[in-house]
């Protein structure tokens, strides 16, 4: 007998899915603009570098803190509550402060307390969904709505040019959300830490990290760092060159970077179909071939406003089609016993690494393709830049093509529905 959903599943249900609404619009509000305000405030390309960072370095570091001691000693919603409360406030400070050091120092912060909430919200969202495996991914899915969601308001905060004084809203717009988080999460079901795990499985990591001598594993660990640094690059320049190359009005922007993420909720729902028919390895090369299919299209035609828009639809393939590929992937081949801490090594690289080598890789590129213009214009040689992710996508590919030889050619069941437990949608 099946038991049909209560009315209080339904509530419980509708109570998460807020609470990634909130949870990921915070995060989608201030990215896809940093990269051009820090330019703005006149940052050099390696302090723009070590702001970016900074977020990468505190997925490291949370990954290890949300699961070794945040969890064990924090009610859950209280301890996001509490994050989400000093973050809000270093995000608001951010809006005030123009000099590097200062706004590095709070930026920091903010990402140091952030950062661990992923983990701890998907955290609350499985310990109260009553069918985690069924229920998990339409909730999560409220993160990408979150996303979308966030860039509207700055369609009437911004103007077409905007300045630095309007662009810092991004900070001020992403503390309110975040004010309105730490109150709402008092509000979610309580969720005790978890004093009855008796220690911590240590040796997992180590077995997690002993199956890279696997060849087929060592290669897709490869192939998602190359992706992780191309998918995090896409972020760092993207808004810059809608914006300064493109024409896009500044208040636009982000509203046209967000109809990639309106085209992952369509992608996630044909996932299942698409890994059945295609298979592991087909269905991930088909996903990095978005990220080269983009930016050829950055590079060859900026001038056509309608294909430059057209061409964001491809973010759904993008993520779907390899980062989430690679989450279910992960979850139906690895062994069991090291399934959890194999996912946070790929999210490692998703989240930490991958978003380190390109908060360091692009902005080095950006500052070497700019030349001064005669009448204090810079000019970016955008299509040299777009070129560098699309030959690293092209390796990918072909890594893929030769070198990836899993043991199932495709998965035996897969929830069309599933998603990654991070990472930007």
């Amino acid at each position: 007998m099946i038991n049909s959903p209560t009315k209080s599943d339904v509530g419980v249900r509708n109570r998460l899915l807020l609470m990634m609404v909130l949870q990921i619009a915070i995060w989608g509000a201030w990215q896809p603009k940093i990269f051009p305000y820090m330019g703005m405030l006149g940052f050099s390309a390696w302090q723009q570098s070590l702001v970016g960072s900074s977020w990468g370095i505190a997925a490291i570091v949370g990954i290890f803190f949300s699961n070794q001691f945040a969890d064990r000693n924090f009610a859950a919603e209280r301890f996001l509550a509490f994050s989400h409360l000093i973050g809000g406030v270093a995000l608001a400070a951010c809006a005030f402060v123009t000099d590097f050091w200062p706004f590095f120092g709070l930026y920091m912060v903010y990402s140091l307390f952030y950062v661990p909430t992923l983990s701890v919200a998907n955290s609350i969202a499985f310990a109260n969904l009553r069918e985690p495996a069924k229920d998990f991914g339409p909730v999560r899915m409220g993160g990408t709505i979150g996303w979308v969601l966030a860039s509207w308001p700055f369609v009437f905060i911004l103007g077409a040019h905007a300045t630095a004084n309007e662009v810092r809203w991004i900070f001020l717009v992403a503390a309110i959300l975040s004010f309105a988080m730490a109150a709402y999460s008092l509000t979610l079901p309580h969720t005790p830490a978890r004093k009855d795990v008796q220690g911590v499985d240590k040796l997992a990591w180590l077995r997690a990290v002993k199956l890279l001598r696997t060849p087929f594993v060592l290669t897709l660990f490869v192939v998602t760092f190359i992706d992780a640094v191309i998918h995090n690059g896409y972020f760092v320049v993207s808004d810059a060159f809608l914006t300064n190359r493109v024409g896009i009005a500044g208040n636009l922007s982000m509203v046209v970077l967000s109809l990639g993420q309106v085209a992952e909720i369509l992608t996630m729902f044909v996932l299942g179909t698409v890994l059945a028919k295609l298979g592991w390895r087909t269905t991930m090369i088909v996903g990095i071939l978005g990220h080269a299919a983009r930016f050829l299209v950055f590079a060859f035609f900026p001038d056509s406003v309608p294909v430059i828009v057209a061409v964001q639809l491809l973010h759904g393939i993008c993520y779907a089609f390899f980062f989430a590929t690679v989450y279910i992937f992960v979850d139906e081949v690895f062994p069991k016993d090291v399934r959890s801490s194999a996912q946070g090594l790929f999210n490692l690289l998703i989240l930490g690494v991958g978003m380190v080598v390109a908060s360091f890789v692009f902005p080095a590129l950006v500052a070497q393709l700019t030349t001064p213009g005669a009448d204090g214009c810079a000019t970016v040689d955008y299509r040299s830049l777009f070129m560098v992710p699309t030959g690293l996508a092209a390796i990918g590919v072909l890594l893929l093509g030769f070198f990836f030889k899993p043991p199932s050619a495709r998965p035996g069941h897969v929830e069309a529905s599933a998603t990654g437990p991070g990472g930007p949608p």
